[in-house]
């Protein structure tokens, strides 16, 4: 049993973090009698070393919150009041069964599964649940609201998520944050960086707004968004011209250098910093630095490529480190996302073949809006008539958020909605079935900033009725008649099929993984020091024959916002202001949000607007503001700074639509429009209008 005895009545118990995060955490919770009282980093992980950001420090406030949901509920007023009661797991599962079995006799693409960051594990999010759903022939869901833009773009020019060891860092000499506010989102990378300034290294962070990263680096790029791919070349430019090249790493190693360097050239820094709104200076000087200084690495992140040209934004950043043969160093190169990294069973844990060679319709999960207001059609298929919502909140998070209310408030879509708490998609479901926390159930997770197996151990008992999303999938399951083997599993075998037998995850077992509660993956620290690169030629792929095969563009494109004063100037003359939404420091995407002690950290929505642009408009700081558009209206508290650029507003969020003034929260601006590759959202891509 992975427990430690502390004292007679203490235990510490092995977890993880199951947020949407880089960093996941390695954590130790100490259990008294049966309760959590304390939830900590474990010390001897390395990159936890012991310490947590503050929403998770606080984990056992949010488990035992007095909001928790601790039994079944079923609506009794109008959707969207919040009016529920009481009922029993099987009048619940016995109803929901009927009304799923009634629909898919029809056809099961009318039932749409929802979900996608609530746990990262691959035990409690996609296992249990999509083989229900395949089971059942169910709409297959496109979850791509986080990251797909960027994977696109590093397949394309690297061949996957893959990148420099995030424990290396601490030996760069010039470290790139680039489109991340890494002290809010990804805390443990950011102690590396700081352990390399202290030894003398120089950091630099491009991004649109002066956050708390860009305040402790030594130099910040304050771009304009969705120009980052223009930078890069500028970049480009300034290394070619001025030979900062590995022409032996080039020569063996890459395909296309040619015609990178031709369209490199027309970039020269004038007129990238027209393009940006930086200074032609300061893009040669991070040239010089990036082309002088080595080990030299990269830390992307995801904020980049939420724009129109996102996914080529990230393939013209890719193809710097091999231009000047930094992934020759343990310390060099760049690192986006170590996911494939990783080997995961998908197969086993999914069973795709439950289809039985049905080939449902995909819906991508950032049109849902659209997608619930749509008719059956022939280009679109059946009317979505159910939605079962799990490990998300799309009334909060997805765009265009009063499309997406207007779709939940359907008197005739049945909703299901499995949280721990009655979030604002929980006030339009039908039935809410209480889920369990991290605490109260086991998982297997991977980890997208660091190459740590991790191992979550169940410290305490579900609270109340709760049940964890695979019982309560396993228990629709059988009253929908499944009778499947694969339905009966436990969670601890579905953990074991979870880390597949390949020699990237190098012979590690859940059993060896629970004990000691997490495993560092084999290989090298530097993926590419001799190429080897997983794309079709085994090279770094400046120019890509798959992109000119699908008819896109071989070599990275600029490609400007669908919504910004270049590319859009009669849009921009009633919107003039540009608008970011990046995460508050303590929250979490929607979670945390309802969390006291959290949301007291907060305060309230705020709205950060350059002086200039409130003196135009004679806002006060302080004052109740209106931002617009065509989509829609929020209402938040001005505050007047200079960490946001002029022509931009920075609204800082999550927040919870009810937890927010006038019911709404940024995402009723936001659009549904996809980037360039990957299908991805642009919540970054954005013009409002701000009056009193």
């Amino acid at each position: 049993m992975p427990e430690i005895s502390t004292s007679p009545t203490d235990t510490l118990v092995r977890a993880a973090c199951p947020h949407d995060c880089p960093d996941t955490c390695a954590l130790l919770v100490t259990v008294k009698d049966g309760v959590a009282i304390s939830v900590r980093g474990d010390p001897d992980h390395p990159t936890t070393h012991g310490a947590l950001c503050a929403k998770v420090s606080r984990y056992t406030e949010r488990t035992y919150h007095p909001d928790r949901l601790l039994q079944p509920l079923k609506r009794t007023g109008p959707k969207g009041s919040g009016q529920f009661a009481r009922v029993s797991w099987d009048a619940a599962l016995s109803d929901i069964a009927a009304r799923l079995q009634t629909i898919a006799a029809r056809d099961p693409q009318a039932i749409l599964p929802y979900s996608y960051g609530g746990t990262l594990g691959f035990v409690q999010s996609e296992s249990m649940a999509a083989r229900f759903f395949h089971k059942l022939g169910a709409s297959l869901l496109d979850r791509t609201i986080c990251s797909t833009a960027g994977e696109a773009g590093l397949n394309a020019v690297i061949g996957g998520k893959l990148g420099l060891d995030v424990e290396q860092f601490e030996h760069s000499r010039l470290i790139v944050i680039w489109g991340s506010n890494s002290i809010t989102s990804n805390l443990h990378f950011w102690t590396y960086a700081q352990r390399a300034k202290r030894a003398g290294a120089k950091l630099v962070c491009i991004d649109p707004w002066r956050n708390d990263t860009a305040e402790k680096c030594h130099t910040h790029l304050q771009l304009r968004p969705g120009t980052d791919a223009a930078l890069a070349y500028a970049l480009m430019h300034e290394l070619i011209t001025h030979d900062w090249l590995d022409h032996d790493y080039i020569a063996q190693y890459t395909v296309g250098f040619d015609a990178l360097r031709e369209r490199a050239l027309q970039w020269p820094p004038e007129r990238a910093a027209q393009v940006c709104g930086v200074t032609a200076e300061q893009i040669r000087q991070l040239a010089r630095d990036y082309g002088t200084l080595a080990p030299a690495a990269i830390r992307m992140n995801y904020g980049l490529q939420r724009v129109r040209g996102g996914a080529n934004a990230v393939r013209a950043i890719a193809c710097l480190p091999t231009l000047v043969g930094a992934w020759r160093h343990d310390a060099g190169g760049l690192l986006m996302s170590s996911s494939n990294h990783f080997k995961v069973n998908t197969n086993a844990l999914e069973r795709p073949d439950l289809l039985g060679g049905r080939t449902p319709r995909t819906l991508n999960m950032v049109t849902i809006g659209d997608d619930l207001l749509r008719a059956s059609s022939p280009g679109f298929g059946p009317k979505i008539e159910a939605v079962i919502v799990y490990n998300s909140n799309p009334l909060a998070v997805a765009p265009e958020g009063d499309k997406v209310r207007r779709g939940f408030a359907r008197d005739d879509l049945f909703t299901v909605v499995l949280d721990h708490f009655q979030t604002d998609t929980a006030d339009y479901a039908d039935y809410i079935l209480p889920a369990t926390t991290q605490l109260e159930h086991l998982d297997v997770h991977k980890a997208y900033g660091h190459r740590y197996w991790m191992a979550n151990n169940a410290a305490i008992a579900p609270l109340g009725e709760s049940k964890p999303n695979t019982e309560i999938f396993r228990l629709l399951a059988a009253h929908m008649g499944f009778t499947d083997p694969c339905f009966a599993e436990s969670d601890t075998q579905i953990a074991a099929q979870a880390i597949a037998p390949d020699p990237r995850n190098g012979g590690i077992t859940w059993e060896q993984l629970q004990a000691r509660g997490w495993a560092k993956l084999p290989g090298a620290a530097a993926p590419f020091a001799h190429g080897g690169f997983p794309t079709p030629s085994g090279k770094c792929e400046f120019w890509s024959q798959r992109e000119q095969d699908a008819a896109r563009d071989p070599l990275p494109d600029v490609l400007l916002p669908y919504e910004s004063a270049a590319s859009a100037p009669e849009l921009a003359a009633r919107y003039p202001l540009a608008m970011l939404s990046p995460p508050a420091r303590n929250f979490l995407n929607s979670s945390f949000v309802n969390v006291d002690s959290l949301r007291k950290l907060e305060g309230e929505p705020l709205l950060l607007l350059h002086p200039q642009d409130a003196e135009t408009r004679g806002i006060a700081d302080g004052q109740m503001v209106r931002a617009f558009n065509d989509r829609g209206t929020t209402l938040t508290r001005a505050r007047i700074s200079a960490r946001t650029r002029p022509g931009q507003v920075v609204a800082l969020g999550i927040w919870w639509r009810k937890l927010s003034p006038g019911g709404t929260n940024a995402n009723q601006l936001t659009h549904q429009r996809l980037t360039d590759l990957g299908s991805g959202p642009c919540f970054y891509d954005c013009l409002v209008e701000v009056s009193a």
